[in-house]
């Protein structure tokens, strides 16, 4: 992959905080569309979310695209946008069995920040927070599969956005 980098910045043993980082070669404002976008943003998350978009204290919900997984729902609520700088939303991570109720759990809170970087490229840092107030018999395995996620998902959005 050309112009991408990716760097776990969570060498920590925190199970509450997952952080990820990758330099993006495209313009801050091209990866601030991706991101901000809903539409956009669900094009390479694999989440319908056509006309919908992202507004903080609104709810965004799409299907999942991927295949195999399109009984399940990309449902976020928006926190904050900060033009170009950081963008963060509240979700039920892996939220994946239809016979739990993730709404009587809270949510995690997943931020995205910008910032330039050499070349007209741009470092893109994720970081997921909560993971210890969710149920202890789903906290590690929610936890490993939202790091292992966030990996592969910032690929994807460095991917779309230097297309």
């Amino acid at each position: 992959m050309c112009g991408v980098t990716m760097e776990p910045t969570d060498m920590n043993t925190s199970t509450d905080r997952i952080e990820r980082s990758i330099l993006i070669s495209a313009p801050r404002a091209r990866v601030w569309r991706a991101l901000t976008n809903a539409e956009e943003f669900g094009t390479w998350f694999g989440a319908n979310l056509k006309g919908q978009t992202f507004a903080p204290g609104r709810r965004a919900r799409g299907q999942i695209t991927f295949k195999g997984y399109e009984h399940l729902f990309f449902d976020v609520v928006v926190d904050r946008i900060e033009p170009e700088d950081l963008m963060s939303y509240r979700w039920h991570p892996y939220a994946h069995d239809p016979n739990v109720d993730y709404e009587k759990e809270e949510p995690t809170l997943v931020t995205f920040s910008l910032k330039d970087a050499p070349g007209s490229a741009t470092l893109l840092t994720v970081v997921e927070t909560g993971f210890d107030r969710l149920p202890p018999e789903r906290r590690m395995e929610t936890f490993r599969m939202n790091s292992l996620g966030w990996e592969s998902q910032t690929k994807k959005l460095a991917q779309h956005a230097q297309s």
